[in-house]
């Protein structure tokens, strides 16, 4: 599925170029003409004009000058933006550490009711206990050779969780059995990470779904990147390299419709309680 994000990518680009190409046309002036206006080669204008190239906030200026509509410039800077966010190497988001990642999402949470979270490598952030936050943000400091600053990070992502206990929030979650014996920090860390699983079937806010290894999947869903669903309007997919937003409609159909085929591969209550248990066994 990692597809559709990249194409709502592109089609966010083509719109954007489709107006800067409109706003030309308006003026009544060719790519040629327009290029000597803002002093760079007609080659550029027409990779901007194509979506071969992405403008920068000043290219948006000048071409807006030169077409005689510097007032549209600031709409069509924020579409330039908002194209920006939809696909987000995690290098740039975590430049100066993941601590200000973890505290810039905590407005998202907060006004979000519904969320659908689908775990397939590591246990949702929002179950993490500090412990196993710990040892994966670690990790993932030094696989992408990022600021260390996981203690604060760990502290922002456990104050984050705020949203599981209060207020009308309501998390409908599916994880895979593989998550329960991935071994992300000592035995100490996983025991206690599991049993705060077990703990939050208990919670009101949380309903938790095991997709069992065993489960038959030619009929339903293959196991998936990481994402989480925000009140059916956005997706936040979880890549290697990049964190993907999806909103295009379309795109989200593809998502919700994945989740509730998951859905239905999950078990709840004690059948999934017992695949917690035994993965709690498995490690002694």
């Amino acid at each position: 599925m990692s597809q559709f994000p990249v194409s709502s990518l592109h089609e966010a680009r083509a719109a954007l170029a489709q107006r800067l190409r409109e706003l030309r046309l308006d003026a009544g002036i060719t790519g040629k003409e327009l290029a000597a206006r803002c002093n760079w080669s007609a080659a550029k204008s027409s990779r901007i004009e194509n979506a071969h190239t992405a403008p920068s906030d000043a290219d948006i200026r000048a071409w807006c000058a030169a077409c005689g509509a510097p007032e549209q410039a600031a709409d069509l800077v924020a579409a330039n933006r908002q194209a920006d966010s939809i696909y987000v190497q995690w290098r740039r988001l975590q430049r100066t550490g993941m601590r200000r990642l973890q505290e810039a999402s905590v407005p998202l949470y907060e006004r979000t009711r519904q969320f659908r979270v689908y775990a397939s490598h590591v246990v949702p952030g929002f179950l993490q206990t500090p412990g196993y936050a710990a040892a994966l943000m670690g990790t993932i400091a030094g696989f992408r050779g990022t600021l260390d600053d996981v203690s604060a990070a760990v502290n922002a992502r456990v104050r984050r969780s705020h949203v599981v206990y209060e207020g009308d929030h309501r998390f409908a979650t599916l994880v895979e059995e593989n998550v329960l014996h991935h071994r992300v920090g000592d035995t100490e860390v996983m025991a206690s990470q599991l049993g705060a699983l077990l703990a939050s079937m208990a919670l009101p806010s949380i309903s938790l779904g095991i997709i069992p290894a065993a489960a038959p999947r030619e009929q339903a869903m293959w196991p998936l990147e990481q994402f989480t669903v925000f009140d059916d309007v956005r997706v936040n997919v979880e890549l290697l390299a990049a964190k993907v937003t999806v909103t295009a409609p379309g795109e989200l159909d593809i998502y919700l419709r994945a989740f509730t085929r998951l859905t239905g591969l999950a078990v709840y209550g004690a059948k999934a309680r017992a695949l917690i248990v035994r993965a709690i066994d498995a490690l002694h």
